[in-house]
């Protein structure tokens, strides 16, 4: 991955696990994923993950790679967890200081019309859910706090024109 400064410029290219351990900036690209009535998909993660087991999440996503844009990390990422070939629209990024460790956060929006078949190893239980449903949903369960800032921005920042993600 690339470790990247405070203006999102690269300075090297490092291992992902030493990046968060010496709490380097890198970069994430994360997706909300809509349907056609415009309800969000959620899942939960996994029990046996090192990172928020058992957690839900409204951002699909991961690690940028070397070379990669914002946006070809999204549309990847949803491709491996949800087995999805979607486009994804950059919203806009953000400097996250994480609960793990800081990093430079690219959001987008996709709509998706088809079936997903979600990753077991990524997503153990997924729904697609209204907004109020969404409400409760943050309200009841343990939801990744990242995702819910990202998500947070992602409402404010919704109808705005899209902007340059890389």
């Amino acid at each position: 991955m690339e470790r990247v400064d405070d203006q999102d410029q690269v300075l090297a290219v490092v291992d992902r696990g030493e990046a968060i351990r010496r709490g380097w900036l890198h970069r994430v690209a994360t997706t909300v994923c809509r349907d056609q009535q415009g309800r969000v998909l959620i899942y939960r993660r996994p029990g046996n993950l090192s990172r928020f087991p058992g957690h839900h999440e409204v951002m699909f996503g991961g690690a940028v790679g070397v070379g990669e844009s914002y946006e070809q990390a999204a549309a990847r990422e949803l491709a491996e967890e949800l087995g999805v070939h979607v486009p994804v629209r950059f919203l806009f990024k953000f400097l996250c200081r994480g609960a793990v460790s800081p990093y430079w956060l690219g959001v987008h929006e996709a709509v998706i019309t088809s079936e997903v078949t979600p990753d077991p190893e990524e997503v153990a239980w997924h729904a697609w859910l209204t907004g109020a449903e969404l409400r409760e949903a943050v309200r009841q369960w343990r939801f990744i706090p990242d995702g819910q800032e990202a998500f947070a921005r992602y409402l404010t920042h919704r109808h705005e024109p899209p902007r340059t993600g890389s």
